[in-house]
């Protein structure tokens, strides 16, 4: 369905007079107006006009044609830095919230962006984010429909801030959830594990690398979408963010009360992210990823959901890693690579600074 973003009026807009934004920019007036002109609607507009009024609105009966429950999500984005090999804030914004809708089975609709801008930060950074937001969504196929801006004083915030919020819908008969793994499950990804957190951690010249690792941020409805026409008994889908696939793997133990046990030789990843950790002494399964889920199917549709994967673009290095058993209910256990088996934990915080 299409959601009009309110286009700018030619009448109203005028060339920014600062080349960097300033707290009159978020005072209410007409510099706030300029520039929410300049970097957002013109960026965000779609084809279709509508007037600026201060939330968007949905025909109900479009949005039930999809499905017949709503799906509703948030998410606020701090990375450091802004720009990165593979991806940028915006980006990130965008494929965050439409990823948290598709892995509850929803088809995404529409998002909200809110930014807190530090004074200071170039126009041009925040026109470029924009942008690439917007090119993300048209991807996607999803509308920013609305938003909100802030500007607050130096060292108030780190640059930029933004919190993007989605709706989407759920297709009837369509029912996954984390509490609903059962023994004799596969477990799968999509792809190659650990690149996000990797490219991030690089992107900040810390280590002096000469390997650049991008990051795999990406919008994945349309891989679920191919999924679940594949696997119509799928049990869960999570994307494997803050915490890496340890992460969701020991929530789906607990909210399931099973095991899971893994195996270390099937775990897709990248020599250079293995090398990346080797040094520094981390363990891949908790790196951050942007464009990996992990997906609980039935023994019975393991080989068609694969199947599916890596007939899709984003899906291509899709693996089985594991299975759920009876064994050791909310405990992941995973085969080494070496012939023993180790726990895999939940971290009490976080192996790396925070990036996302």
């Amino acid at each position: 369905m299409n959601i009009p973003f309110p286009a700018p009026s030619s009448a109203r807009r005028r060339p920014l007079a600062h080349r960097t934004v300033t707290l009159a920019h978020g005072g209410g007036g007409s510099a706030m107006r300029d520039l929410i002109d300049d970097v957002f609607l013109s960026a965000f507009a779609s084809e279709g006009r509508a007037a600026p009024e201060d939330q968007a609105r949905f025909d109900l009966a479009a949005l039930m044609a999809h499905g017949d429950r709503l799906a509703f999500t948030t998410d606020g984005f701090v990375v450091d830095p802004l720009f990165f090999p593979g991806g940028d804030i915006g980006k990130l914004a965008v494929c965050g919230t439409v990823n948290d809708l598709a892995v509850g089975g929803a088809k995404p609709v529409a998002l909200s962006c809110a930014v807190i801008i530090e004074e200071g930060l170039p126009v041009d950074t925040l026109r470029r984010v924009a942008r690439s937001m917007a090119e993300t969504a048209r991807a996607a196929g999803v509308a920013i429909a609305t938003g909100d801006t802030k500007v607050v004083a130096r060292g108030a915030c780190d640059k930029l801030f933004i919190t993007t919020t989605g709706i989407g819908v759920v297709r009837a008969g369509l029912d996954v959830g984390i509490g609903k793994a059962r023994p004799g499950d596969v477990v799968l990804v999509n792809g190659l594990l650990g690149d996000h957190g990797a490219a991030i951690l690089n992107a900040r010249g810390d280590l002096a690398l000469d390997t650049e690792i991008a990051s795999d941020c990406a919008p994945l409805n349309g891989l679920i979408e191919t999924l679940t026409a594949a696997a119509p008994g799928i049990r869960m889908m999570r994307d494997a963010t803050r915490g890496g696939i340890a992460a969701v793997v020991n929530e789906l133990a607990e909210a399931s009360a099973v095991g899971i046990r893994l195996d270390e030789l099937s775990l897709p990843m990248r020599p250079e992210v293995m090398g990346f950790c080797e040094i520094l002494g981390l363990d891949p399964l908790y790196l951050a990823n942007e464009g990996k889920i992990l997906a609980v199917v039935p023994a019975e549709e393991a080989d068609a959901a694969l199947a599916a994967l890596r007939a899709h673009p984003l899906g291509q290095d899709a693996r089985a890693i594991g299975e759920i058993t009876s064994e050791r209910p909310g405990r992941v256990v995973m085969r080494t690579r070496f012939g023993g088996e180790r726990i895999v934990d939940m971290l009490v915080g976080d192996q790396l600074p925070r990036i996302c």
